[in-house]
């Protein structure tokens, strides 16, 4: 019975010892594409944060053919609010009178979110192409927050950076921070990058 035993492990620490042989399967290489997305704004902190991630990422994100060939991309989104075309007023007890825009209006409002959007896209295009950064835009209408989530999920975004106001309890409680809101509910890592105080200031 002991020597049964003693077989037994002498066995057992004879087959650890020995490395598994089997034949050999050819190497696979396998490219992994690195897809990031920097939220903009008109604030002067998403900006910083683009100029955070260009600094910081460039040797990832450059224009390369090696990064060509992997696919390797910064995608920079703006999301625009939506213009509603009516608006209610309190008029006397109880009641509410809705107003609605003019047609020359909705057209006047779309044509300035169109060129703010196209002005904001086309500074942070140029900050990427001075450090040869490969890039993309996208502009999305509706809530910023939901809209950004949205687009990290169905583009399959690796990391998400956002900027962050700096805004008080108060504001944030009110007006809901999108850096709060996607470090929620983003499927992919976030980094949330805090400006300078004098940026914020």
């Amino acid at each position: 019975m002991a020597e049964d035993q003693a077989a037994a492990a002498l066995k057992t620490s004879t087959v650890e010892k020995q490395p598994v042989t089997t034949e050999a399967e050819p190497t696979r290489v396998t490219t992994t594409t690195k897809r990031m997305m920097v939220a903009i704004d008109e604030s002067d902190s998403s900006f910083y944060a683009l100029r955070w991630v260009i600094d910081h990422f460039s040797s990832l994100l450059m224009t390369t053919e090696a990064a060509e060939a992997e696919g390797d991309l910064l995608t920079v989104v703006h999301v625009q609010s939506p213009f509603y075309h009516f608006a209610a007023f309190p008029a006397g007890p109880g009641g509410a009178t809705a107003v609605y825009a003019s047609t020359a209006m909705i057209e006047s409002v779309k044509k300035a979110q169109q060129e703010t959007s196209a002005a904001l896209l086309s500074r942070a295009l140029q900050m990427c192409r001075a450090k040869q950064i490969r890039a993309e835009t996208l502009v999305l209408e509706g809530d910023a927050k939901d809209m950004i989530c949205q687009a990290v999920e169905q583009m399959h975004v690796d990391l998400l950076v956002v900027g962050s106001r700096g805004l008080g309890k108060i504001k944030r409680a009110f007006l809901g921070s999108v850096s709060d809101y996607c470090a929620h509910h983003a499927k992919c890592p976030i980094l949330i990058v805090r400006p300078p105080k004098e940026i914020t200031s």
